[in-house]
């Protein structure tokens, strides 16, 4: 495919679904964690849309042992006129109220988010590239200034309807 006929035919965020994840939470001097999670994907016919995810940490974890057994994100976004760009907001059940953009690729998905008003002046970003119709690989880390805190690693697959 050249540059020029790219066509997006992404089926994560672009289209309504219900997505499963596993993989790796990394911080700052602990042992990774196994991870796993779920994503709901919906749009309304004014190309809005929500996408809603629970994070769940395993009990043992130094995650968990410091009160947060799961993270939820609420996103509220809206494509731009090109179909290539968006933005966002997003509730964050650590961060609070954060803001983002996001970029659709041929093959994957970028956003980039900062924490709306933090002294700690907190930002992040995802690489969602896509393996298949129905997988998707997911690259995240938040960073507090110029320090990273936490990454993630997740494998995202498309339930059925």
């Amino acid at each position: 495919m050249s540059e020029d006929t790219a066509t997006v035919t992404h089926t994560f965020l672009m289209d309504a679904g219900r997505w499963t994840f596993q993989g790796t939470w990394m911080e700052r001097n602990h042992e990774p964690i196994v991870i796993r999670g779920r994503t709901l994907v919906a749009w309304s016919c004014d190309q809005w849309f929500t996408m809603a995810t629970k994070l769940l940490f395993p009990e043992d974890s130094s995650v968990a042992r410091q009160g947060t057994p799961e993270i939820i994100l609420q996103y509220r976004g809206r494509l731009g006129h090109d179909d290539q760009r968006y933005t966002f907001v997003l509730k964050h059940s650590q961060l609070g109220q954060v803001e983002g953009e996001g970029w659709i690729g041929p093959e994957s998905i970028v956003q980039r988010f900062w924490v709306v008003g933090d002294r700690e002046r907190r930002s992040g970003f995802e690489t969602i590239h896509q393996i298949t119709d129905n997988r998707y690989r997911l690259s995240s880390g938040i960073m507090s200034d110029h320090y990273l805190l936490n990454t993630m690693e997740a494998t995202l697959e498309r339930q059925p309807h």
